[in-house]
């Protein structure tokens, strides 16, 4: 119980360092920050745990040996294309400069997804054969 204790002290130490040097701190904006921190907050509590419950709630009829892999992987490839929406969607490009967000995202992040997918099913592949008994 202490060393929950002391972890949380720490913890609450270094967020007030933290917003201290936000508001303190001379090239610092706090307003920015402030809408960054709140859009963080709508896009896990408004995008993210919606999602999670959904995929918890929609995969409930799988067998118990693949739902927690399926979630799993779902929860991973969810969290990653939330992660890539705005650079997907562009948000912050410029037709001036080139060179902001210079890259095919969307591109990137199918080819990422396949890779989690990928992964994912030889995940379970191995898992089942060793499950199976020789």
């Amino acid at each position: 119980m202490r060393a929950r204790l002391a972890a949380y002290a720490a913890g609450v130490a270094f967020i007030a360092l933290g917003v201290w040097g936000i508001v303190i701190g001379s090239d610092t904006n706090p307003p920015g920050w402030a809408v960054w921190f709140a859009g963080a907050v709508v896009a896990h509590d408004g995008v993210l745990a919606p999602c999670v419950l959904l995929v918890g709630a929609l995969t409930t009829r799988l067998p118990a040996s693949y739902r927690r892999r399926v979630q799993h992987t779902l929860l991973v490839a969810g969290a990653v294309s939330l992660m890539a929406l705005p650079f997907v969607l562009g948000y912050g490009r410029r037709a001036d400069n080139p060179s902001i967000l210079p890259l095919p995202y969307g591109r990137n992040l199918l080819v990422v997804l396949a890779a989690i997918a990928v992964i994912a099913l030889l995940w379970g592949l191995s898992r089942k054969r060793s499950d199976e008994p020789d």
